[in-house]
């Protein structure tokens, strides 16, 4: 039934039509028609991952690993490479395998817009942001007049049919014009998706959110307080060994600014998270026998500041700051059936950064102008002490040694205190060749110290953030942090109803971090030991190391307008991604070269849109990492939107029209049990699935 409704259906939301503008660094994607880098449509999308919103904007895509466990990718980097903002807070997620990446914590009818700071990010954007920055940005409503009230608000309600998706959320602000109070809720839901030829086991999801925020502001001065509810409960994340059980979440954040007449601004927030997560490998999906049952418990505490001054000058601009950022996790697995088994995966893993940075906007002539800017960040990192039940099993037959008592025991002896100090460089420059053409040049080292994954994970596990290459992996204490150098060249053009925005960029990577053949006995025996035990087939272990990598590629959008109401948009990304020593293997999990083809058409009140997208195989795939090759694929999608009002807009539409079966290549590989798919194939994309949008703002 839910199949056949969908070939019925052929209506599908539609953003606005591309507006010129004058480029800058900064891509928004939101509900209103705001200021962009390039002109790309504004996205309506019933997709419960904020994360593929993104794909909108030039050299992203989406490590998929779940339907609300997205990884953004950003020309080639991914997971904690990737800084992600949520109103100027960050988030370290809670689940060791990035269950819940910081996006998921953002909600799309909760989103008054979704930025990516194309390229290189500068200095007083983040603290780590190696591989580029995204920030979600909160609806909150507005002040009214002096001397008015105000009653604002929006309502938004989605539905789709490829997994019975529903989502409904609400936001109300009472506003005068020195107080505004908000309150907001969401719920959303979906079941098993399916795709030509079966269901994708298991995909259902459930969230709840609940916000409030209060601002308060007179003269020149502001004050904003927020608090949010997040809880998610069984979610499936097929690509990886466990599911969700539960993800609840506390999110504060407390801002203050001064934006006067003079030309000094200061901006200070203080904010924090208390996370809670509980996954399973038996809940969800078919369960293994009852002695290898596991339940993981893990929490994050995060606590961070931002302290921020400008000054405008004439021919320019100061920006100096300083910001810091504390996570702490814990994460135990058990055994619901079997009391005696446990293993502490990290006990009171701490990582902290203090930075401090400075940065100079100068007008150099006329027609040129530059950005230069420094950042200094102490990073902090140190664990507690570990132990779990394979380091107490009895020596076996033969053997004069526990291998996991080495590795607790080492682990437990080892110097856990580790400091990095870590510089960071950006210089970029723009030129107006003429009125129509803007040309870019981008310098910058950056860089990252390790995830407490990749330095305090002692027994060979999969808890890797988010890898989902099926690999069993122990981290290394002695890591040295990332060190990238990147140029970057662009040209930004428009002139008669054309406009282009292209980005060529080659990034070297010292000390990239990478899992590389363990030659620690211990992890081998223990993994080896294991899969005679449980009849498994486990490779032999990975460990986290350094190795120099780059990064190379190009991405462009354009927009063309074709008439009054026709007109063409697109992307083209491409992205390489090699080691760079003797092994000379590939990175793993890069996106393929992929296009995109729209063909807008805008009348009155209504739009609509029809979408082509092209990925090109990719067999440029890591031994190391046993990555499989994926065939190329093309999908066809159908958006339609009607304004009937200023307040009210309807919108339907099909995603993969054509109901086409395709592997996506960062979708990840079959980890559950599903007579549709075999273990460990790449796993299918959603068949076609018609959605319908109401949304109301008043």
């Amino acid at each position: 039934m839910r199949r056949s409704a969908a070939h019925i259906a052929t209506l599908a939301a539609l953003a606005a039509l591309p507006a010129a503008a004058d480029p800058i660094e900064e891509l928004v994607i939101t509900a209103t028609h705001d200021q962009r880098t390039v002109d790309v449509t504004d996205a309506i999308s019933v997709s419960p991952d904020v994360a593929q919103l993104l794909k909108k904007a030039p050299g992203v895509d989406v490590n998929s690993n779940g339907p609300l466990t997205g990884l953004t990718q950003y020309r080639g980097m991914y997971g904690v490479r990737v800084c992600t903002a949520l109103d100027g807070m960050q988030l370290a997620s809670a689940g060791p395998n990035a269950m819940d990446p910081p996006l998921s914590y953002a909600v799309g009818g909760q989103l008054e817009s979704l930025r990516l700071h194309r390229g290189i990010a500068p200095v007083s954007a983040a603290q780590e942001a190696i591989g580029g920055l995204v920030e979600a940005i909160s609806y909150r409503g507005e002040f009214a007049a002096p001397g008015e009230r105000t009653l604002q608000g929006r309502i938004i309600a989605n539905a789709q049919s490829v997994n019975n998706g529903t989502h409904l959320n609400s936001a109300l602000v009472a506003a005068g014009d020195s107080q505004r109070l908000k309150l907001a809720a969401m719920i959303e839901q979906g079941d098993d998706a399916e795709f030509p030829g079966g269901e994708l086991l298991p995909t259902e999801y459930t969230r709840q959110r609940y916000d409030i925020g209060y601002g308060f502001r007179v003269g020149d001065h502001s004050l904003q307080l927020d608090y949010a509810y997040n809880d998610t409960g069984d979610s499936g994340t097929p690509a990886l060994p466990m599911d969700i059980e539960t993800i609840e979440g506390d999110l504060y954040r407390v801002n203050y600014s001064f934006d006067g007449s003079t030309d000094l601004k200061f901006d200070a927030t203080l904010f924090a998270s208390a996370l809670d997560h509980t996954m399973t490998n038996f809940q969800l999906r078919t369960a293994p026998p009852a002695s290898r049952w596991r339940r993981n418990t893990a929490d994050s505490r995060n606590l961070g500041f931002e302290f921020n001054a400008s000054v405008d000058q004439a021919d320019g601009a100061w920006q100096a700051g300083i910001d810091g950022f504390h996570e702490k996790h814990d994460s135990d697995i058990d055994n619901p059936n079997n009391a005696m088994f446990f293993v502490q995966n990290f006990n009171q893993a701490e990582r902290e950064v203090f930075g401090i940075y400075l940065q100079r906007q100068q007008a150099i002539s006329d027609t040129t102008r530059a950005e230069f800017g420094v950042r200094y960040n102490r990073v902090n990192m140190d664990a507690g002490s570990v132990d779990g039940t394979p380091a107490r099993m009895m020596p076996m037959r033969g053997q004069a040694m526990v291998p996991g008592a080495v590795l607790r025991d080492g682990f437990n002896s080892a110097d856990r205190s580790v400091s990095d100090d870590n510089i960071d460089l950006v210089a970029r420059s723009w030129f107006a060749v003429s009125e129509y053409n803007k040309l870019y040049l981008g310098l910058a080292r950056k860089t990252r110290s390790p995830s407490y994954q990749e330095r305090f994970l002692w027994l060979p596990l999969e808890a890797t953030g988010g890898l989902a290459d099926g690999n069993l992996y122990t981290g290394n204490i002695e890591l040295d942090p990332e060190v990238s150098r990147t140029l970057e060249l662009g040209m930004d053009y428009s002139r008669n109803g054309l406009t282009l925005s292209p980005r060529v960029y080659y990034s070297s990577v010292k000390d990239y971090i990478q899992g590389v053949p363990s030659d620690n006995q211990a992890a081998i025996m223990l993994v080896r030991m294991m899969n005679n035990m449980n009849g498994t087939n486990n490779a032999d272990p990975l460990i986290f190391d350094n190795v120099d990598a780059r990064l190379y590629g190009f991405d462009m959008d354009w927009a063309w307008q074709l008439s009054n109401h026709w007109s063409l948009s697109g992307l083209v990304n491409y992205v390489r991604g090699k080691r760079d020593d003797a092994s000379d293997d590939e990175l793993y999990r890069i996106a393929p070269p992929n296009a995109t083809l729209r063909l807008h058409y805008r009348r009155h009140a209504f739009s609509t849109e029809l979408e082509g997208i092209a990925y090109a195989e990719q067999d440029n795939v890591s031994a190391t990492n046993r990555e499989q090759r994926s065939a190329n694929y093309g999908v066809v999608n159908l958006l339609v939107r009607w304004q009937a009002s200023d307040q009210l807009s309807v919108s339907a539409g099909v995603d993969n029209l054509f109901d086409r079966r395709y592997r996506p290549h960062l979708g990840g590989y079959n980890r559950a049990a599903n007579p549709d798919i075999g273990a460990r194939e790449r796993l299918p994309a959603a068949g076609i699935n018609t959605f319908a949008r109401l949304a109301y703002e008043f």
